[in-house]
């Protein structure tokens, strides 16, 4: 039943702290199961509220886990934030531990099929691109000069409403007009695409390949083969320099070592062999057009919901995130992988604090031990050089309710659900065992997309509470709302709304079943998502240094 007078929220029996649902003023009058709590200062929705008086140096627990650790005295109806908690988790090792998992309901899903597109190693795409790539970042102008020619020739270009805009502006500077006076327009004819089983020809610009480390470029590599492999991938063209360390040769290796059974045509232009960088870009342009008359003829065919690979995402987290929107796609990501699909969470900057219960919830000790040595080495690098993962919070996420890192990440580990691990991937590494794979990503939004693009991928569920533009070449990114305002103010940018959750009109079940009916959708190609409208391909590769 809907409840829109609830004031606020205590999600674990264990916790001291209360999550405000809506503005509060002080001298508020809360009713928890153990206590009256009266507020000692106005509270914004989003924050947290101390039940108890509490001393300096006590532990502050939400989701019935450790998430803070107090610096100052604070009394009952007290506020928290940076000034009076600092991060604290509890620490984490191995242990024999029986995992049981309550599998969901998936009677509504059970032989449900999507429309894909099937490739020959036996994957199925939820999309059909064509994919450029250089092997070094000196070919970024020329690949800028084939993407403005292709998607303009091709039907593929999202960006007329602005050049259509600026037009008008120009026209009225030329005839001394007010240019205050155009009025823009946020709609344009779309371009009829020319060829209708290709969903689009997408560009990874990047600033690798040569000038760094040499381990650098051989990262880089593995993530262009990972993105060469893609099941969304029906095509790759590849322009390379010549000189750079990132050669073609190891390229070309590392798409073989990840798929021995590697058949998609896979173009590569080499401009130091060229007589004219005029005929070079010629060559790719025709070539690529040859090429895609025979890749349009692949059309969508039904697959089972088990052939889905789900990337979990959050970015831009308010306080409401671990209570609407993540613990909604737990859910649909619990439907999946009990369907026989495999889901993807990354982000390891934002597990810290979640270590243990994902460790109980690893298939085996094997599994848990490589999670546990990524993780430290990560935060270990990272304190090297000053920082930790306890400097994960965005001024946007702390001013938003989420004042540490362990309430961050406690609630973004419920967006991955609630199934065991059955494997944990190390950057690049492509998921080969489904269920619930951990993939070592940064928790900074593009690294992170691209990542889980890049460990296979192929729908990418994204929750958000503040709102972020980020989206990937050759993954759908679906975003998610925490909260009903988000979704009001940027509706250009939101596909799902979860604000629902936090009224009461909806349960976090009810919502996630939506999200995954809206996910086949989606993988279906009845919908796409606004990212993919609005071309948000943001392609950022990790370095493996300190990015959080």
């Amino acid at each position: 039943m809907s409840d829109l007078t609830r004031k606020f929220l205590k999600i674990n029996g264990k916790d001291n702290v209360l999550i405000t649902l809506t503005d509060l003023s002080q001298g508020t009058i809360l009713q928890d199961s153990e206590r009256i709590v009266i507020l000692k200062e106005d509270i914004p929705s989003k924050h947290k509220i101390f039940i108890n008086d509490m001393q300096e140096g006590e532990l502050v627990y939400m989701y019935g886990v450790i998430v803070g650790k107090l610096t100052k005295e604070v009394k009952s109806g007290m506020k928290m934030t940076t000034l009076n908690t600092i991060h604290e988790a509890a620490s984490f090792a191995y242990r024999e531990n029986q995992y049981q998992w309550e599998k969901p309901d998936i009677s509504k899903f059970k032989g449900r099929n999507f429309m894909g597109y099937k490739r020959s190693d036996g994957k199925v795409g939820t999309a059909n691109y064509w994919l450029f790539m250089p092997t070094v970042f000196c070919e970024n102008r020329n690949l800028d000069v084939i993407k403005e020619a292709l998607h303009h020739s091709l039907g593929y270009a999202v960006t007329d409403k602005y050049l259509n805009y600026a037009n008008l502006l120009s026209q009225s500077i030329e005839n001394e007009e007010d240019i205050l006076n155009i009025e823009f327009s946020a709609y344009s004819e779309p371009s009829k695409k020319v060829f209708k089983n290709i969903d689009g020809i997408k560009f990874l610009n990047h600033q690798g390949g040569c000038g760094g480390t040499r381990d650098d470029s051989e990262v880089l590599s593995k993530l262009l083969a990972a993105y060469a492999d893609h099941p969304n991938v029906a095509g790759i063209t590849v322009l390379s320099l010549g000189c750079q360390h990132l050669q073609v040769e190891q390229l070309k290796s590392d798409i073989f070592k990840r798929n021995p059974n590697f058949k998609k045509p896979l173009l590569v232009f080499e401009q130091q062999l060229e007589k004219s960088e005029n005929n070079f870009i010629k060559e790719a342009i025709l070539q690529t057009f040859i090429n895609l008359k025979n890749v349009n003829n692949i059309n969508r065919e039904p697959a089972p919901l088990n052939k889905l690979v789900l990337g979990v995402k959050c970015g831009g987290s308010d306080g409401f995130s671990g209570i609407s929107a993540n613990p909604a796609v737990g859910v649909a990501a619990d439907i999946l992988v009990a369907l026989g699909g495999t889901v993807l969470l990354a982000e390891f900057p934002e597990l810290c604090g979640a270590e243990q219960d994902l460790i109980d919830r690893c298939t085996s000790e094997t599994i848990a031990n490589k999670f546990i040595k990524l993780m430290q080495q990560y935060n270990d690098s990272a304190h090297a050089v000053g920082s930790g993962f306890h400097m994960n919070p965005s001024p946007g996420n702390i001013k938003d309710g989420l004042t540490t890192d362990a309430i961050k990440s406690t609630g973004a580990a419920t967006k991955g659900g609630y199934s065991p691990v059955t494997d944990v991937l190390d950057y690049t590494e492509p998921t080969t065992i489904r269920g619930l794979n951990l993939v070592c990503t940064p928790g900074n939004d593009v690294e992170a997309t691209t990542g889980k693009a890049a460990a296979g991928a192929t729908l990418i569920l994204f929750t958000t509470g503040l709102g972020t533009p980020t989206g990937n070449p050759v993954c759908p990114v679906i975003k998610v709302a925490t909260n009903s305002d988000l979704a009001k103010r940027m509706p250009d940018i939101i596909d799902i709304d979860t604000g629902a959750i936090i009224t009461g009109e909806k349960t976090v079940a009810q919502m996630g079943e939506e999200i995954l009916e809206f996910c086949i959708k989606v993988a279906s190609g009845k919908y796409s998502p606004k990212a993919v409208q609005l071309g948000q391909d943001d392609f950022i590769p990790w370095k493996r240094g300190v990015s959080l």
